[in-house]
């Protein structure tokens, strides 16, 4: 079949994603709503496109009257009044720097392309994406939330984005998503972020597990004669052990980042 050519809107899309956000022209007077709060009203797609890297980030902003309620297109104008409504700032149209409200669309890959790179994959923020190094991959279409961060990662345009209803008039905003899509879109992300958040430190142990298991074994493994060498060698596995347990106590003395803990881990990559 002939090559798919790249979705018309990946450049467009692309060149909203994480633009320099302006402050909000609202400072609340009062606490408001907390973090929480407003990070339920949002559509928990991940998309970006507010300038923030998830929606947990856009949420914090707008609770510490920082950003603006009409950055998620996601969300529409429908998103714009709940949030509005609950933060008691006006409702305003969408800011148009950060994309429109539109019909729900899908990822697609076209598998006769793909070339299993894994970039998709690793760019997906809810792990919809699933294959292996130099394997077919594919999307799960019930867990794809349309962020199109998938488009510009990969590198033979194999991904296109289609309707994900096939209305002539198909719903926009909330009326496309619903509040279950959104609360699995994120929970799916916050495990994604906690997994890669582990790696690091069961990297760290496993380094440390082998060098360990070297050290006993020194002698055995190496084949030079004399006890020079077995020192030079003792004293690189050493320090490779040392590097791996200070990259275990830095990982453990280090807090983690407010909500953090909420909001999980990224991809499958």
């Amino acid at each position: 079949m002939d090559r798919p050519a790249a979705p018309a809107e990946t450049e467009g899309a692309g060149a909203v994603r994480r633009q320099s956000v302006p402050a909000a022209d609202h400072q609340a007077s009062d606490p408001g709503p907390g973090v929480d709060q407003i990070d339920a009203a949002l559509p928990q797609t991940q998309c970006t496109r507010c300038g923030y890297p998830d929606c947990r980030g856009y949420a914090q902003a707008i609770a510490a009257g920082q950003a603006d309620i009409n950055r998620c297109p996601p969300g529409g104008a429908e998103g714009v009044r709940r949030l509005a409504a609950l933060t008691g700032r006006p409702a305003k149209p969408l800011d148009p720097a950060c994309g429109v409200e539109a019909p729900l669309r899908l990822a697609l890959i076209d598998e006769a392309w793909c070339i299993g790179c894994t970039l998709c994959i690793r760019a997906c923020p809810v792990d919809c994406i699933v294959g292996a190094p130099r394997r077919m991959h594919t999307i799960l279409e019930s867990w794809c939330t349309g962020c199109e961060l998938c488009l510009p990662a990969c590198p033979v345009d194999c991904i296109a984005l289609v309707p994900a209803d096939s209305a002539v008039q198909p719903p926009t905003g909330w009326a496309a998503w619903s509040p279950g899509q959104a609360n699995t879109a994120r929970q799916r992300y916050r495990a994604r972020q906690a997994r890669q958040a582990r790696r690091p430190i069961e990297e760290a142990r496993r380094h440390a597990a082998h060098a360990q298991a070297s050290l006993r074994d020194l002698a055995g493994t190496t084949h030079d004669d004399g006890p020079q060498a077995l020192e030079r060698k003792r004293a690189v596995v050493q320090s490779a052990l040392e590097r791996a347990r200070a990259r275990l106590a830095g990982d453990h003395a280090t807090p983690a980042p407010p909500g953090a803990a909420n909001r999980g881990d990224g991809g499958t990559g």
